[in-house]
């Protein structure tokens, strides 16, 4: 038995070798934060190492842990939304430090975007997904992904030319 625990970390440690970075990507361009992104694929893996034994049976398991950190991000960012209003209420000013120029366009552009185009092009450009496997992780009809992937190309090139207009 202690072989099989060795090799199911094994098995583990290469899984997510080979996805956390394209998780975080995607939960970031979701969420426009790094390191919201960054916690929210380290819970998720935690988690599937939790469940692991059930969790690498799936048929694919980087799918469950994509959806789990999108939901903690969701989760999240939800309960950031409410607290930011509340400094806002109360006088206090919330600070980050600012990107670059570039990633701010980008994500400007990317806020502009409905959540469910964003997402299907988070999934689709960044983790890779075929627009079947977006539709299937997303519960959503795959001419529905078409769609989003579609709009959300002619969207973001749209605002990103306006952008340039207004700042060139």
């Amino acid at each position: 038995m202690k072989g099989s625990a060795g090799d199911s970390e094994r098995e583990f440690d290469e899984f997510y070798r080979q996805g956390a970075r394209s998780v975080v990507h995607v939960v970031y361009v979701a969420t426009g934060d790094l390191t919201l992104a960054q916690d929210c694929t380290q819970e998720a893996f935690s988690r599937a190492w939790q469940r692991w034994d059930k969790v690498h049976g799936y048929d694919d398991p980087m799918a469950w842990v994509r959806t789990v950190a999108r939901r903690l991000a969701i989760s999240a960012w939800r309960k950031r939304t409410g607290q930011e209003r509340a400094y806002v209420r109360h006088g206090a000013e919330a600070h980050t430090d600012g990107p670059t120029e570039d990633r701010v366009a980008v994500l400007a552009a990317l806020r502009e975007l409905p959540a469910p185009v964003r997402e299907a092009l988070a999934l689709h450009y960044l983790a890779d997904l075929s627009i079947d496997q977006i539709a299937h992780e997303t519960n959503t009809p795959a001419g529905t992904i078409k769609a989003r992937l579609h709009r959300g190309r002619a969207l973001l090139a749209q605002t990103l030319r306006a952008e340039e207009h207004h700042h060139g």
